[in-house]
């Protein structure tokens, strides 16, 4: 007889799905770059919802999201999430569709640390020398850009706190992956169905339903924003967050590159310079989590 407890599913394979995910992203934004922003955000959302329920519907689901639903303690958390989520969506995207893909990297190199921060504070996950010394050296990168690239400074940390934030309610929320984020997106339906009524209505026109070609792109940002989004609320539901950061690296990366070779964006001195310190802070984050030996699940 086997008496071992079993096995606790491991969140990394989840993480490197929403995080690789999430790296390429830029690529398809580019093919949708004749979307403003906003108008865009409220489209992700209405096509976001349906692909959720279905889902949810085939997972047999339901029944905990009318629960949720019902639960007085669970929905001022969740919307909370929501409004934290649509913020970072809609700076983000703005971000990219103006060009200061650096800086949306930027705010995804620091976000880990942040995490780091959160989970020390908040969670009571306990941080070594190295990690704070990770921290204050992350801190020193950030005040570079406060001196030489002060104007898109906001970008980088409304990205970096908003995501931040809204992994570590999604980490203590009672509710399933799928569940919370179908929630999420119901929570924002209304507010992004009066922006596409609005663009609807405006001289210019809405983005939707004009071109079949961009109509498709338009939905395929449903399940570009549901997958990732639900593997990383199971990632951080089973991973230490401190952790969970250190596998996001992946995506900043992965922008970073592309910023080079696919938008050809120059690097001011000032960015390389805190995109050098912080990858130096990631380095002693690394080894620390190394000589520490942090289990990736718990």
């Amino acid at each position: 007889m086997n008496d071992r407890a079993p096995a606790t599913p491991s969140g990394l394979p989840a993480a490197l799905g929403a995080y690789l995910t999430w790296g390429i992203l830029p690529l398809y934004l580019i093919l949708v770059s004749a979307v403003p922003a906003v108008e865009f955000v409220a489209w992700r959302i209405v096509w976001t919802l349906p692909l959720c329920l279905l889902i949810a519907g085939l997972r047999h689901q339901l029944p905990e999201i009318l629960a949720a639903l019902r639960d007085p303690r669970i929905m001022p958390t969740l919307t909370a999430s929501a409004a934290l989520i649509g913020v970072n969506w809609l700076v983000y995207i703005w971000a990219i569709q103006t060009g200061e893909v650096y800086a949306a990297s930027l705010g995804y190199y620091i976000n880990p640390l942040i995490n780091v921060l959160l989970g020390t504070l908040l969670l009571g996950e306990r941080l070594s020398a190295r990690g704070w010394t990770a921290v204050g050296v992350a801190a020193a990168g950030i005040a570079l850009l406060l001196g030489g690239a002060l104007t898109t400074l906001w970008i980088s940390l409304t990205l970096a706190l908003s995501f931040g934030s809204y992994g570590l309610l999604r980490k203590r929320v009672p509710v399933g992956a799928l569940p919370g984020l179908t929630i999420e997106s119901l929570i924002l339906l209304a507010p992004a169905i009066g922006v596409a009524a609005w663009y609807a209505a405006s001289p210019v026109g809405s983005s939707f339903g004009h071109d079949w070609q961009l109509s498709l792109l338009i939905m395929l940002g449903g399940a570009l924003t549901a997958i990732p989004l639900w593997l990383f609320a199971v990632a951080a539901r089973r991973m230490a967050y401190s952790t969970l950061g250190f596998v996001q690296f992946l995506a900043p990366t992965i922008v970073f590159i592309l910023g080079l070779t696919v938008f050809h964006k120059p690097l001011m001195p000032v960015q390389l310079a805190a995109f050098v310190t912080i990858w130096i802070a990631i380095a002693i984050f690394v080894w620390d989590l190394r000589a520490n030996r942090t289990p990736i699940a718990t």
